[in-house]
């Protein structure tokens, strides 16, 4: 598996979140070979629709630039081998719920 060799540039999520992504990633890099690039990122994004609901985006390539918006807790950016792999859910500019990410809420 090519998990362990995931570096991870820049996130905000949950660990085990970033290790679902990273699992999924290396699954899609068996079934895939690393120049499709559209399919690897179909797959991940499918994948974490499924798993974490709808309205996640996924960008593979070698160079690409990207600046988005996402919602709190659902950014990842991390490479394995010569691949890049941006994910993240797509913000509507509202500000999450108090409940929706306790995990990251601050303790006054």
């Amino acid at each position: 598996m090519l998990e362990g060799k995931a570096v991870i540039g820049e996130t905000d999520m949950l660990e085990t979140m970033q290790k679902d992504a990273l699992h999924i990633a290396a699954k899609a890099l068996d079934f895939f070979d690393v120049t499709e690039a559209t399919e690897i990122a179909r797959f991940i994004k499918k994948e974490f629709d499924r798993q974490h609901g709808s309205g996640w985006q996924c960008i593979v390539g070698t160079d690409f630039g990207s600046f988005v918006t996402h919602c709190c807790g659902c950014f990842i950016y991390f490479c394995i081998g010569s691949l890049t792999i941006l994910l993240f859910r797509g913000s509507t500019g509202q500000e999450p719920k108090a409940d929706e990410f306790p995990a990251l809420e601050t303790i006054a």
